[in-house]
């Protein structure tokens, strides 16, 4: 399970990063004045990478089929949030 664990921790963790770039092209465009994320799509990013650290942490700390669960979670929210945000 320890591999299930790190593939939902790094997809986690580029929630996080993504999440990050997506505030900073938002702040950036505001700033200069050019079209940037809107707040609906900032607001998800930041939604689904807390959701997704938090599933991790319980992950981290539970074990057995509970981690598999929760990292099929974080794989599936990660999906959604590329899915509604990136690809349509």
């Amino acid at each position: 399970m320890k591999v299930v664990r790190g593939l939902s921790g790094s997809i986690a963790a580029g929630l996080v990063v993504l999440a990050c770039v997506v505030v900073g092209a938002a702040m950036i465009g505001a700033r200069r004045g050019f079209p940037g994320p809107g707040a609906e799509s900032v607001g998800w990013h930041i939604a689904i990478a807390a959701t997704a650290v938090a599933a991790q942490i319980y992950s981290d700390r539970k074990r057995g089929a509970a981690t598999f669960v929760v990292a099929v979670f974080v794989l599936g929210a990660a999906t959604l949030l590329l899915w509604t945000q990136w690809w349509i």
